[in-house]
């Protein structure tokens, strides 16, 4: 119901309806709509946990960067109403997800920092704190996203030129070579999921 209808099409009531049981049945087992958002905000977090961790390392971890990203967007495109509802973006996000459960998702990180610190390790990156890094490149895809979600780029800037730009540019920031990170990402496109 959340895929297709977003949101606002998401009641107990009509849950009930939908899977054929009653709104009881829904509370026993969720405990109410707030557990139930909860619950589906994890399973998001599980859905974007697969998809970045089926990215396969390579010899080139800044083009795994890239490839990250795209994985990522992926996620979003294809659960957009999930991902905004674990974001806090929508409704259900904001009525009733505890800062707890805001923080449950920071393990989807963990691949990011992991490709950062080989990008450290092998001299792409300068020496430094590759959470900081992956932490920013995380804050700017999000924007990225959301702003690819409600439909507010377009080209010459759509989301595939923006990203690009906006991943080799954070990753020159960070003191990737600019030459090299050109072609990292042209062995990343190769790659895109």
């Amino acid at each position: 119901m959340l895929a297709e209808e977003g949101p606002k099409a998401l009641s107990t009531r009509r849950l009930a309806a939908e899977v054929g049981t009653s709104t009881m049945a829904v509370y026993t087992h969720f405990g109410g709509k707030g557990d139930l958002v909860r619950a589906m905000v994890r399973e998001g977090f599980s859905y974007l946990n697969r998809s970045l961790t089926e990215v396969r390392e390579s010899e080139d971890p800044v083009a795994d960067v890239a490839v990250l990203g795209w994985a990522y967007r992926r996620n979003a495109l294809e659960h957009r109403n999930l991902y905004n509802v674990m974001f806090g973006g929508s409704v259900l996000g904001s009525f009733s997800l505890a800062d707890e459960d805001r923080q449950h998702g920071r393990y989807t990180l963990e691949t990011l920092i992991r490709a950062v610190g080989r990008c450290m390790e092998t001299g792409r990156l300068r020496p430094g704190d590759p959470q900081s890094v992956a932490h920013q490149l995380w804050i700017a895809l999000h924007g990225l996203v959301t702003l690819e979600l409600g439909g507010y780029l377009i080209p010459p800037n759509d989301a595939d030129t923006c990203f690009e730009a906006q991943v080799g540019g954070l990753l020159m920031g960070a003191g990737a070579d600019p030459a090299q990170t050109l072609a990292s990402l042209e062995r990343a496109r190769g790659r895109r999921t």
